[in-house]
């Protein structure tokens, strides 16, 4: 595995440099921050997913659409960032892409305006058709190139890509965390390992997998305020 230069991160994040030199914070929102690309990339948002449960007839919580957004608005104040990257299962199901959804969601794009936005197509969005043209996302399968002088490819699935590091979401990490008073605690993580940076889920209502990733990579849990690295995947 390839060891991580640590830059001085900000308040909460985990600091890593890439081996070609880019250095990324991995946030404590469950988000990967590119500070000199001016990008925020976020993984599996899954919008939708509640609704598409509740049509089923399954009795899951309301408000998980605005949890998302919220936390979508938090990490672009924080970071000032002109460009958000949605690492693919931007949206659950078509039966959850309905009206009431896009009344939250056109008022927030508008919101933010100014904030290019690229959708990399992920399983679910391909079953679930892409979002309407009024949101403006660019839609870009993968693997994406975000920038042509950076060996830094965008997914959605996880993949080796000799030459580059990939960044990916779509398994949902997480760690279970065990105390000395036999306590325990599962985590959402980030998964670094074999060329490949894998994020947390950031949908508010998408489940976590643990020990999805290879046991010798670096893991990353994410805790209340702050992301801590676990090496070798110790859960």
């Amino acid at each position: 595995m390839t060891s991580l230069a640590i830059p001085t991160p900000t308040i909460g994040a985990h600091a890593i440099t890439l081996p070609c030199g880019t250095a990324l914070q991995l946030l404590p929102q469950r988000a990967l921050w590119w500070p000199a690309a001016r990008m925020v990339l976020v993984a599996d948002v899954h919008f939708g997913k509640a609704a598409t449960f509740r049509r089923a007839g399954q009795p899951v919580p309301h408000g998980t659409t605005a949890d998302n957004l919220a936390r979508l608005d938090a990490v672009l104040a924080a970071t000032g960032a002109d460009h958000l990257v949605f690492l693919g299962d931007f949206l659950h199901a078509r039966s959850g892409a309905a009206d009431s959804l896009w009344q939250q969601l056109l008022p927030w794009r508008q919101r933010h305006a100014r904030v290019a936005m690229t959708l990399v197509r992920g399983n679910h969005d391909l079953h679930a058709g892409d979002p309407p043209a009024t949101l403006a996302l660019a839609l870009v399968n993968e693997p994406w190139l975000p920038r042509a002088d950076v060996p830094v490819l965008a997914c959605h699935h996880p993949q080796a890509v000799a030459g580059h590091t990939v960044i990916a979401g779509h398994l949902h990490p997480a760690l279970r965390l065990r105390g000395p008073a036999r306590d325990a605690l599962r985590a959402p993580c980030f998964g670094w390992g074999d060329g490949q940076l894998i994020l947390p889920a950031f949908g508010a209502f998408t489940g976590t997998a643990p020990d999805t990733l290879p046991g010798h990579w670096t893991q990353f849990a994410v805790l209340p305020g702050r992301v801590v690295a676990v090496p070798g995947g110790l859960s």
